[in-house]
């Protein structure tokens, strides 16, 4: 089966196909792919599951042990439902010779679902699930502004809160990078404006505005300007917390791309200022004069030539989620360190 579309996964995650026995869930966003991967398999156990049909294998368990998968796919349910196999990290170890033996018992009783990050069109594990007529592949992106407005709504609905136009517009700045942090912000902030029935800009600045999960943004400003002791004590920070590498390298990618377009459309006799307060969703009023600053002072080919760095830090952040941290250090401190000469 083909890999849907953006559009199509929602509905197939609310309710997958009695004929599909097998879904990969990847994609850059890591929160979006945990997100999902749960729901499938809360959807597929049933109303009232049997928690001993519930499995959780990680992949260097399938790795070490190919049919270890094949034996508990194969395994029929005790007290009757569907019997679902939840496997972590699936694209950090080779577990593809046992999805090849998965996939030749088109009977298997099971519902398998694959979690694994961000995996090219040539990714082995991609093209085995994507070449199947029994399984599905989602694909995970970050979340675009109407995702984001979809998120909002359903948090606050939730809720019983209503929001402000202004509160929405500082929110679309902050939010996106990572579904399952963005959605945890989402409740937190709904909580603390319980009380006022409605949410206003200054509870976002107020709860969101310093939250760890959107310090990445300070993070990446600090990079962006050569801010380098801000930029130090950052990355220090992210590492205590236990970072996730792959995210930060791509909010920091999106946002270097987001610089390269505001730089050229300045040479079409724009200001910074101008450009920057144009973008959609717009930017986060805290964050205007930093970014205008950014655009300012950063050459198109040094941009470039960032980009570059970032692209592949993300990509080697992703393959090796213990190195990730240092290798996305190792690229901050060197672009803020260029950027530390621009902004003297």
């Amino acid at each position: 089966m083909v890999a849907l579309k953006a559009q199509e996964v929602d509905r197939f995650v609310a309710k997958p196909p009695e004929s599909v026995s097998l879904v990969l869930v990847y994609g850059p966003d890591t929160g979006l792919v945990s997100e999902r991967a749960a729901t499938l398999i809360k959807h597929a156990g049933g109303d009232d599951p049997d928690p001993f049909s519930q499995i959780k294998l990680d992949g260097s368990d399938i790795s070490s042990d190919p049919n270890r998968l094949v034996d508990e796919a194969l395994t029929i349910s005790m007290f009757g439902g569907r019997r679902t196999i939840w496997v972590k990290d699936g694209s950090s170890k080779n577990i593809v010779p046992a999805v090849e033996t998965l996939l030749k018992n088109p009977d298997q009783p099971s519902f398998v679902v694959i979690e694994a990050g961000d995996l090219k069109k040539t990714a082995p594990l991609r093209k085995k699930i994507e070449g199947d007529k029994l399984a599905v592949a989602l694909p995970c992106f970050p979340d675009t502004a109407k995702d984001v407005d979809r998120l909002i709504d359903e948090e606050t609905k939730a809720a019983g809160l209503m929001i402000s136009r202004e509160a929405r517009m500082a929110l679309h700045a902050l939010l996106g990078a990572d579904r399952r942090a963005s959605r945890g912000e989402l409740q937190k902030l709904c909580l603390y404006a319980m009380e006022d029935q409605r949410i206003e800009s200054h509870h976002v600045e107020e709860i969101i505005g310093d939250a760890s999960a959107f310090a990445m943004d300070e993070l990446i400003d600090a990079a962006a300007l050569g801010q380098l002791k801000t930029l130090d004590q950052g990355l220090e920070r992210f590492e205590a917390g236990g970072m996730d590498a792959g995210v930060i390298a791509s909010q920091a990618l999106r946002h270097f791309q987001q610089l390269h377009f505001c730089k050229l459309e300045t040479h079409k006799r724009r200001s910074a200022d101008d450009v920057v307060g144009s973008l959609r969703p717009p930017v986060f009023w805290k964050r205007k004069s930093k970014m205008v600053r950014q655009v300012e002072i950063w050459p198109v080919e040094q941009l470039e030539r960032a980009l570059i760095r970032l692209n592949e830090t993300v990509k080697t952040a992703r393959l090796n989620a213990v190195l990730g941290p240092s290798i996305l250090s190792h690229a901050l401190l060197m672009i803020g360190q260029y950027a530390s000469r621009l902004n003297r």
